[in-house]
């Protein structure tokens, strides 16, 4: 796979499509699988790790995966590159920086993805834009069918599939959406979130997953019980009852700042608006956190036809960049490639050599003002 393809567009399940997109980013679901006669990698040699890296990568390129897939060795390749497929959601940071033979499977269309010696010996990845957990489901389990065909995957009776980590025995499924909850946030609910979380024994986490922070906006949510109960199950909870849950909590805030908190509202959009559009110099969290209240303003005037001050610039420079012709012109996929596309790794991958905080953050600005600055502006 060569990254510079990849590294100048977003992914298809980032592109802020989808059903309930202006709230749910994108759905996932993750396998973890280890092979039958060998030891938990934390246990293994390097040889034992080489084999097993062999015996996946082959039998995950002789299988129908669905779409063109290349296999990378993370193992070998650069820091940068790792890094890019990090913030892509390829691969975990575990598996770019850890040690040993390493490898990843990915498709083209980035939809699927397969961890090979991450923390397990196997991580399967399906991706899709939105709310849509059922088809990630089934096309992990074509994926995990047609390996099991071919391999002998470790499983008790007792226990299900066995996996390095407690917590994932049983299933070894997570399912899990990223999340935008910007007006929670904005009307001091956010506690009503993690509580929600905390009563359906769910886990949030940050945009990068496990070990990191809440970035501005985004959480991921995600199970946390495999043993015992069934994918079916887990998948139809999350679907039935805590989507739509958290999803109201966030429509509700919305509908709460339209009602009473108005000022607030296109207070904190005109703020980042401003700043997006003349700063010289912005850093990864601040664009995240600006372009967040951006995206709110979008959606808000999209889905219940919001209109302040604030959004009413937003919806001019849409129809600025309209009339001239813009090859992106604003909306809700303008602003989830800016999220994705002024992560450090792409800005240095797409610039071509390596750059430090403040010249980063400089391109960065730079690429901002001008996807929000439309020439008639």
């Amino acid at each position: 796979m060569n990254l510079n393809d990849i590294s100048n567009k977003v992914n298809e399940w980032f592109d802020g499509s989808g059903p309930l997109a202006d709230v749910v980013i994108s759905s996932r679901i993750r396998l973890a699988r280890n092979l039958a006669g060998y030891k938990f990698l934390s246990r293994c040699s390097a040889e034992e790790k080489a084999e097993i890296l062999k015996q996946l990568k082959d039998a995950l390129m002789a299988i129908d995966l669905g779409d063109e897939v290349s296999y990378m060795s993370i193992s070998e390749a650069p820091k940068l590159s790792r890094s890019l497929l990090v913030e892509r959601h390829l691969i975990s940071r575990h598996h770019a920086f850890g040690k040993g033979p390493r490898g990843a499977v990915i498709a083209r269309r980035e939809l699927f993805t397969a961890m090979i010696n991450e923390e397990d010996h196997l991580r399967l990845q399906v991706f899709r834009a939105g709310c849509q957990l059922r088809a990630c489901a089934e096309q992990i389990t074509r994926i995990d069918d047609a390996l099991e065909a071919r391999l002998a995957y470790a499983f008790s009776p007792r226990f299900g599939y066995l996996t390095a980590c407690p917590t994932n025995l049983g299933t070894g499924i997570r399912v899990s959406v990223m999340l935008h909850l910007p007006a929670l946030k904005m009307a001091e609910q956010i506690e009503k979130f993690f509580t929600a979380a905390k009563d359906m024994n769910l886990a949030v986490r940050g945009l990068f997953g496990e070990g990191t922070e809440a970035a501005s906006d985004f959480y991921q949510l995600s199970n946390q019980a495999t043993l015992g109960v069934s994918e079916q199950e887990i998948v139809s909870r999350f679907e039935k009852t805590i989507i739509p849950e958290i999803v109201e909590y966030e429509n509700v805030a919305r509908r709460h700042l339209l009602a009473g908190r108005l000022e607030l509202l296109d207070d904190r959009i005109s703020r980042a608006l401003a700043l997006l559009q003349n700063a010289s110099l912005i850093s990864s969290q601040e664009a995240l956190f600006l372009l967040s209240h951006v995206r709110l303003g979008i959606n808000m005037h999209n889905k219940m036809g919001a209109s302040t001050p604030a959004i009413d610039r937003l919806c001019a420079i849409t129809e600025s960049s309209k009339d001239q012709g813009c090859a992106v012109p604003l909306s809700i996929n303008t602003i989830n490639r800016l999220f994705m596309l002024t992560l450090p790794a792409h800005l240095q991958l797409n610039y071509g050599k390596e750059l430090d905080s403040t010249h980063r953050d400089a391109l960065r600005a730079k690429i901002i003002r001008n996807a929000l600055n439309p020439p008639t502006l």
